[in-house]
């Protein structure tokens, strides 16, 4: 196992398989920037040796991210082999879910259980501003389509006041009608030349407040196994369900259990820190072993810090927390 000072286990690992993205959110990538080389990235087979490492050291889940995960080449061979190589990892993806109406089919039969679906607004032309694409009208068919074939749904909602937070009702029935989790993210101050502003906080007790105002709602019965930064609540009369994920107003670094990977092979520790342990020399080093890759994750997990603290130490001048634009962070 991977353990930490404050007696946290890593059984969590969120891998980004690229940077690159056929949308431009603007809070996720606001400015200009150029993607990694081609040979910086991590390839299939290492990415699939990383994962049988972390597998025999008990990580038990891990969730393919980006960018957009489909935009890279032969997505689905890839994860296929994963499937096959390490058949007991949960393996999930967080996509926007505008590449995959034609793959649906084939990540059931691959054994996707689950897609976590990137969506902050349910009208057209403001999904069109926020993301710089109409695609809204794809996005839906393939939340049904998904649905259709048993594969759960989680839709994440970036909060933003001012921005989406007038459609909190139109979210509310979405979750009434489908048998979705429907997740509102507090905005956080990451990533290079954020546009994260004060003004645009939504916090988590707030939704929570207003939802409770539509519609009755109770907490979800929680589950330990690998469990998420989500509180979640049940709709009484409804098919789906409300969760909010609050980083900022209530944090959850205490019961974090999570690893993150670049996708040019960078371990971070915490999604607020830029400390990271470069692993894609070791993994392209005929001199080093499995077991040597292992003694360096062990390290890493000892290092792993409270990223509220990382927060509270941040000066007041200073808007973003990391360096590096979300998007090549890996969510």
């Amino acid at each position: 196992m991977i353990k930490d000072n404050f007696g946290r286990t890593i059984s969590y690992l969120r891998l980004s398989v690229t940077d690159r993205c056929n949308l431009r959110c603007f809070y996720c990538r606001p400015c200009q920037s150029r993607f990694m080389p081609h040979e910086t990235i991590l390839s299939y087979e290492e990415m699939i040796y990383l994962l049988s490492i972390f597998s025999e050291m008990d990580v038990q889940k891990v969730r393919l991210t980006g960018g957009e995960p489909f935009v890279r080449k032969d997505i689905l061979y890839f994860l296929n082999r994963v499937k096959t190589t390490l058949p007991d990892l949960d393996m999930r993806l967080t996509t926007n879910a505008t590449l995959i109406a034609g793959k649906i089919r084939a990540l059931k039969d691959i054994g996707i259980k689950g897609l976590n679906i990137s969506l902050d607004s349910l009208d057209r032309h403001k999904y069109q501003r926020i993301t710089g694409m109409d695609c809204l009208d794809n996005v839906m068919a393939s939340i049904r389509r998904c649905l259709n074939f048993g594969i759960r749904v989680k839709i994440n909602v970036v909060a933003l006041k001012g921005v989406n937070d007038d459609e909190l009702s139109d979210f509310v029935n979405m979750a009434m009608e489908l048998p979705v989790d429907i997740r509102f993210i507090e905005f956080m101050p990451i990533g290079h030349k954020t546009l994260w502003q004060k003004e645009h906080f939504w916090s988590a007790d707030d939704i929570v407040s207003e939802v409770q105002n539509m519609v009755e709602i109770v907490p979800a019965p929680f589950s330990s196994l690998n469990h998420g930064p989500a509180a979640v609540y049940d709709l009484v009369e409804g098919q789906g369900r409300i969760g909010v994920i609050s980083p900022l107003s209530n944090h959850f670094c205490g019961t974090c259990n999570r690893f993150r990977i670049t996708a040019d092979g960078r371990l971070r520790t915490c999604l607020f820190s830029d400390n990271d342990f470069r692993l894609l020399p070791l993994l392209r080093s005929k001199k080093i072993s499995k077991e040597r890759v292992r003694i360096v994750l062990e390290r890493a997990g000892l290092q792993k810090p409270m990223g509220h603290e990382i927060m509270g130490a941040r000066g007041s001048s200073e808007k973003s927390i990391c360096s590096r634009i979300m998007s090549s962070i890996g969510g």
